[in-house]
């Protein structure tokens, strides 16, 4: 591990990395629909902050393990997530038109080729994974664990269940705890399966990877608040979407519960529990988790 390397340094060589992961991640033997490929390719190359298969990458490091064995693994779940973003942008859904500053995909495709994209991306996803084993030797005990783990984190328990309590909730979210739920299904578990999948990818204990779920947690709640400050306050440039989106909408967020500065108080707690259970869970390598947690905390896009 180049510790001399800044974060937004490191941040920018893994994701160049995955970037090119990304771009050869179809085999080109398969005898794919043109359109299809092509909606795929535009939503899955169209940048990002990578960070979730960054933090795959982070916990393999902060254990010691092999960064190319978890390659594939991370990529799958960059696809998960991508296929999130593209559902999630359908007009029965948030109904944008921008997502990382392009016309979204059913803006550019059509709402049937953009639906299909994200289906495809999300079966894709779990062959992906599976090379982690095939190709990289991955034992076959954890390998099973990251199957399962990203079925169930990007669920109906997980992440598809936060999404559909966040439309249930365009009827009356009433209570924080209510809002909470979402955010830490809709946008945190997949935070947490990223870091997991890391866990095993480098044959963490038990006990470390209930510290990276720990951690997870904390920063995927944080990170969605961050969302929701944004929002409010952020640089339409910089977030590449309009902001104040959530209010149009009449969506309550943090701030509207609690009020911004009580909300950036919150990400600063939340933050520094996440970073408490790297620093109490016996990591080889805990410095590049505990820098990534911090960047989160103070992002503006």
């Amino acid at each position: 591990m180049n510790d001399s390397l800044t974060i937004e340094q490191y941040i920018k060589r893994q994701s160049e990395t995955i970037e090119r992961e990304l771009r050869r991640i179809i085999p080109l033997d398969w005898n794919i629909p043109p359109k299809l490929k092509e909606s795929m390719r535009y939503s899955l190359e169209a940048g990002g902050k990578r960070m979730r298969p960054i933090l795959v990458l982070a916990a393999v490091e902060a254990l010691g393990g092999s960064v190319e064995a978890a390659m594939p693994a991370a990529c799958a779940v960059e696809m998960i997530h991508t296929y999130s973003l593209i559902h999630d942008d359908l007009p029965a859904m948030d109904n944008d038109d921008f997502r990382r500053g392009k016309p979204t995909n059913h803006k550019v495709f059509g709402e049937a080729m953009a639906i299909l994209a994200g289906d495809g991306l999300l079966t894709h996803a779990f062959h992906t994974a599976l090379q982690s084993y095939r190709k990289q030797g991955i034992p076959a005990e954890r390998m099973l664990s990251i199957i399962e783990e990203l079925a169930a984190f990007a669920g109906i328990a997980g992440m598809v269940g936060g999404q559909a309590a966040d439309i249930l909730g365009e009827q009356g979210v009433t209570t924080l705890k209510e809002l909470e739920y979402i955010h830490l299904h809709k946008t945190g578990d997949l935070i947490v399966c990223s870091l997991r999948i890391g866990g095993h990818a480098a044959l963490a204990s038990d006990e470390q990877l209930e510290a990276l779920q720990q951690f997870g947690r904390n920063i995927g709640l944080a990170f969605q608040i961050q969302d929701d400050i944004l929002d409010i306050v952020g640089d339409e440039a910089k977030l590449g979407k309009k902001t104040n989106a959530d209010g149009q909408a009449n969506k309550v967020t943090f701030p509207y519960f609690i009020g911004l500065e009580a909300s950036r108080d919150k990400v600063a707690e939340l933050t520094a529990k996440g970073k408490q259970a790297i620093q109490d869970g016996n990591f080889p390598n805990p410095e590049r988790l505990l820098r990534l947690a911090d960047y989160l905390m103070g992002r503006e896009y």
